[in-house]
């Protein structure tokens, strides 16, 4: 199976980078954005997409979600942004970074614990002194005494393939990634906090050598939990390898034809766009291609500021606030926020 994995993988980023897809404007925030989200909605988190991004780039809170839930995602994405940069020195993988990588994941939800073993802060990433299981009722993870040796041997070991490691070989990378994911969390070194960070640091070992980060859906919770079950119980590493393996193709075969099919929707629609705003609101012919530009533009964005309006399309910011403001009175979009937070989004 590793040679159908690998012939699928180099077939699908070969053609991910042929399209062009990762070059689209805003594509590296908007899919880091869609892992943070999806990692916290798999912990329990209901943040949508639209309303992490938001969040992270307005400061503009939903009333819908509790505030738990919304720090679980700025902290992740301050986790994720303090990761990026370090990993691109290629230094040593070593308990006291994952101590500090976890305290960003849990800065600001986690706990304060009292136990036989000691008090300890799962606020400040440190390592258990209590044992732990899979749920209530739910398989024992192993003891807390033996955790401090596990994640220094996880360490050594890490750093020994990383360094043997070919830089262009993308699928020893992916594999590498979901090695260190797996052997983690099945460590679960922390009291909290366990699985986003371990998909976290599989994230960031793919960013160190330049490959599109894999992310894991919160549709995708109930086979990605049973995969690593299943690996455990089998004593298999394997079996979540060549899951995430799966999985990874799998979405970026969706991206593939969501690609295809949004650039198809964009060469058909357009002349229809433009006559119906010049028929349905009686404007000029030329304003009317200008608006289903726009329109045409922001169909795979979700919501957008005047700003990427500009940055993208190169209007002045007058110019912008004026196309959008006539597209939301005409009815093809609808606004978020008010006043400095303003931004919008394609009406359904």
């Amino acid at each position: 199976m590793t040679y159908e994995w690998k012939d699928m993988l180099l077939r699908l980023m070969d053609e991910y980078r042929q399209l062009g897809i990762n070059n689209q404007i805003d594509y590296d925030k908007f899919y880091l954005y869609s892992i943070i989200t999806h990692s916290t909605a798999i912990e329990g988190s209901t943040v949508t997409e639209v309303e992490a991004q938001l969040l992270f780039d307005e400061g503009i809170t939903s009333s819908k979600r509790t505030v738990t839930e919304q720090m679980m995602n700025l902290d992740l994405k301050n986790a994720y942004e303090y990761g990026r940069e370090w990993i691109r020195q290629h230094l040593p993988i070593t308990i006291d970074w994952l101590v500090l990588l976890a305290s960003k994941v849990m800065a600001r939800t986690g706990n304060e614990y009292h136990t036989a073993g000691g008090s300890f802060s799962a606020a400040k990433g440190e390592i258990r002194l209590l044992n732990v299981t899979a749920g209530l009722g739910g398989q024992s993870y192993m003891s807390y005494l033996k955790v401090p040796a596990k994640l220094q041997a996880f360490c050594d070991e890490l750093n020994r393939r990383r360094a043997a490691i070919e830089p262009k070989d993308i699928y020893a990378i992916y594999s590498l990634s979901y090695w260190a994911h797996y052997e983690l969390v099945t460590i679960h070194p922390w009291a909290d906090g366990n699985g986003r960070t371990s998909r976290l640091l599989m994230n960031l070992l793919q960013m160190e050598w330049g490959a599109l980060p894999t992310k894991v859906l919160k549709q995708d919770k109930a086979a990605y939990i049973q995969a690593l079950i299943h690996a455990r119980e089998q004593e298999n590493i394997e079996i979540f390898v060549e899951y995430m393996h799966h999985l990874h193709c799998e979405h970026l075969q969706y991206d593939i034809d969501q690609f295809r099919l949004s650039t198809e929707q964009q060469m058909v629609d357009k002349p229809t766009l433009a006559q119906e705003l010049t028929s349905k609101w009686s404007i000029k012919p030329s304003l009317a291609d200008k608006l289903a530009d726009l329109i045409v533009w922001m169909a795979d964005k979700g919501v957008i500021t005047t700003e990427q309006v500009v940055d993208g399309l190169g209007y002045t910011e007058t110019t912008a606030k004026r196309y959008l403001r006539q597209l939301t009175q005409y009815g093809y979009l609808e606004q978020c926020g008010a006043n400095r937070n303003r931004s919008y989004r394609p009406k359904n």
